[in-house]
């Protein structure tokens, strides 16, 4: 994980190029975060994609898809860790598009204050929902995590009227088990 001196430099350059307040962390309350550098695949997507998590999230990801099949819930991994440099490509085609800063920002986090850096956070889908929707809240998959996710160190990252400003994101898990 890269937390250097230097990293810090790297995001407020970032976005600065990109016209984003200096204080867009402190001003939602979300803190830099570290970029993973030691990666694992957890998931291929059938266009051949890796989707990719530290080890021990990996490792954590899979038991609890796993206990969620045994109880007939399907768990697909949609995202998993996204670099710094891919999270702006993201922000710049939206930019491209039209999109105002404000809008962007309530979807995605600036570049170096996603926790998808980390390799420690996860999308979640599941069959016959549409991908990165709210109406996740309303499958057996959502319930079944809101129940059971924190055994496995899961926990909701961004529920409704969260503080950060970012939409409700029910699809949007961050491992952090108690042990760190």
């Amino acid at each position: 994980m890269d937390l250097s001196a230097s990293y810090p430099d790297r995001i407020a350059g970032i976005l600065s190029d990109l016209g984003i307040a200096a204080d867009y962390g402190a001003s939602r309350g979300l803190k830099l975060q570290p970029e993973a550098g030691d990666l694992v695949t957890a998931r291929v997507l059938p266009n051949g994609r890796e989707l990719q998590l530290v080890p021990r999230a990996a490792v954590a990801w899979e038991a609890m898809r796993t206990a969620a099949d045994a109880d007939a819930v399907t768990l697909l991994l949609i995202s998993g860790f996204r670099s710094v440099d891919y999270q702006r490509q993201i922000l710049e085609r939206k930019r491209a598009r039209g999109d105002a800063w404000e809008a962007i920002l309530r979807v995605n986090a600036a570049p170096g204050f996603s926790e998808h850096h980390t390799g420690r956070a996860v999308d979640i889908g599941t069959p016959g929902c549409p991908p990165l929707e709210e109406a996740f809240e309303l499958t057996d998959a959502f319930r079944w995590l809101h129940r059971e996710a924190a055994r496995f160190g899961f926990h909701l990252s961004f529920p409704r009227d969260n503080p950060h400003g970012i939409v409700f994101e029910p699809w949007h898990w961050r491992w952090q088990p108690d042990s760190l």
